[in-house]
This record gives C-alpha cells, sequence and structure tokens, in this order.
C-alpha cells in the first residue's frame, strides 16, 4: 500500500514541475494598475515606458465610468483616436484586461479623451 501511495504523488510531483515548465506565464503573470495612483486619467500615454510586460499579465483600468471608458482598437484605432468595428469597449470603471502577445492598444473612446492623452500602446512579450 505504501509504495501505490507513494508513486501517486511522485507522478503528482512530476506533473506539477511540468505544469511550472510549460506554462510559466500563466504562474509568473503580473497584474499593473494603469496610470499607477492617478488611475486611466489623461496624459496616461507614456506610462508603459520603462515597463516590461508579458502575454498573460494583466491591466487593471480604474476610472468613473460616467466619464470615461476603455476601448480595446487596432494599431489604426490608436493612432486615429478612433474606435473602429471589432473594438472592444469596457465600462466597469474597473476594468481587468489580459494582455495577448505583441501590440495591444488602449484609448478612451469619449470624443477627445483619446487626443489628450487618454490612451496607451503595450508590447507584450
Amino acid at each position: 500500500m505504501g509504495q501505490g501511495r507513494d508513486s501517486i504523488i511522485s507522478a503528482s510531483v512530476i506533473t506539477i514541475l511540468l505544469l511550472c515548465v510549460f506554462h510559466p506565464r500563466m504562474i509568473h503573470a503580473e497584474t499593473f494598475t494603469v496610470g499607477d495612483g492617478q488611475g486611466w486619467t489623461f496624459g496616461v500615454q507614456n506610462w508603459p515606458a520603462g515597463k516590461t510586460f508579458k502575454a498573460g499579465d494583466i491591466l487593471v483600468f480604474n476610472y468613473p465610468p460616467l466619464i470615461h471608458n476603455v476601448v480595446t482598437v487596432n494599431e489604426s484605432g490608436f493612432n486615429s483616436c478612433v474606435a473602429l468595428g471589432g473594438s472592444g469597449l469596457h465600462i466597469s470603471g474597473a476594468d481587468k484586461i489580459t494582455l495577448v502577445k505583441g501590440m495591444n492598444y488602449f484609448i478612451c473612446g469619449v470624443p477627445g479623451h483619446c487626443g489628450q492623452g487618454q490612451k496607451i500602446a503595450v508590447n507584450a512579450l
């Protein structure tokens, strides 16, 4: 009986170790609050500078929902400050968005806000 239990425990440990090796992003995902203490507001466009992001990391956008929103856009939407079809609208005031590998673009969809610097581009490795 003792050996059977030891085999099960050994197999469980090996499985856990393999999951750690093959899924490091899930285990080491970080959470970042966009704009830090300021939150998601005007002038945050440089907030990502100097930070390293990975696919699977989570961005938290805190803002008053009656004043702002978050729109996930493509590069064109980011550059033009226009949310095109296929954009993702978030309106909770405490949105949590998981980064995908590559460039991730976010703007405030309220007219004029993106042009005032309420937009970020984040490259996730």
